[in-house]
């Protein structure tokens, strides 16, 4: 499972969608990629390189999917000029597999309301439904029957934000909440 390229994708078309001119929504392009971090590391506010792993520790993925020795590895960091969207991410294994990817978003310089990235998610994404619990929004998806993803917006110190984590389609709703629930209070 790829889940972090459907989920930066997700980020992108969001503050896209919602932003005025002639710019276009485009893949975001691998820019870097960060060592592997430590699959205890405790969630909390990243460090100033962004370091996503932090919001969100492996444990608590490992809790969320009934699955003990999930480790963390810190994913790519990409950014896209078209939309000004500079996102970094965390890889969360199970061995040499895959068990979901957390991504933030960050629009530095962009004025985005939460709720119209959350409708153009919505509106990107069929199925998509409002999850309830989230300030400023958030919005839960099946993607093809092989990914699921929930996605919350916020505005943190004036800058929009979107936090998305992404897992395999057999993860609910239920599931997903507490997770992006503490990597949005972090991020």
């Amino acid at each position: 499972m790829r889940a972090l390229p459907i989920a930066l994708l997700v980020a992108a078309a969001a503050l896209a969608a919602c932003s005025s001119g002639d710019q276009q929504a485009a893949a975001p392009q691998p820019s870097s990629s960060a060592p592997a971090s430590s699959s205890s590391a405790p969630a909390g506010k990243p460090g100033k390189t962004g370091d996503t792993c932090s919001l969100l520790s492996a444990n608590e993925v490992g809790k969320a999917i009934n699955i003990p020795g999930v480790t963390a590895k810190t994913g790519p960091t990409e950014a896209n000029a078209n939309n000004g969207g500079k996102a970094t991410s965390c890889e969360y294994l199970v061995g040499d597999k895959q068990a979901g990817a957390l991504a933030v978003t960050r629009y530095e310089g962009r004025q985005a309301k939460p709720a119209d990235m959350i409708a153009a998610i919505k509106k990107a994404k069929a199925g998509a439904v409002d999850v309830p619990g989230f300030p400023d929004g958030a919005v839960y998806y099946l993607d093809g029957r092989k990914t699921a993803t929930l996605a919350a917006a916020k505005v943190a110190n004036g800058v929009p934000v979107l936090v998305n984590y992404t897992g395999p389609a057999k993860m609910t709703q239920q599931m997903m909440v507490p997770l992006v629930h503490t990597a949005v209070t972090g991020a």
